[in-house]
């Protein structure tokens, strides 16, 4: 089974790597990008577990280790 985890900043909190993204875009001249939020995926592969278990055992990987709960959302999708 293949899942992926997406980790965001949360709303409010400040992205100095998305700022510097930001304008590297418009120095090359990529025109219209207004704003940049960076993050992190991670794409898991699992056996032996179903759907529900594979999502459960994925949020609590984030909760201790994918993510900074406290600066950060995730999301976990279970592709199949």
């Amino acid at each position: 089974m293949k899942a992926r985890v997406t980790v965001t900043l949360k709303a409010g909190i400040l992205d100095p790597q998305g700022k510097a993204i930001e304008g590297a875009l418009r120095a090359l001249g990529v025109e219209g990008v207004t704003s940049v939020r960076q993050g992190k995926i991670f794409d898991i592969e699992l056996e032996g577990l179903d759907r529900g278990k594979a999502e459960a055992v994925l949020r609590e990987a984030a909760d201790k280790l994918l993510a900074n709960t406290v600066i950060e959302n995730y999301r976990v999708d279970v592709l199949g």
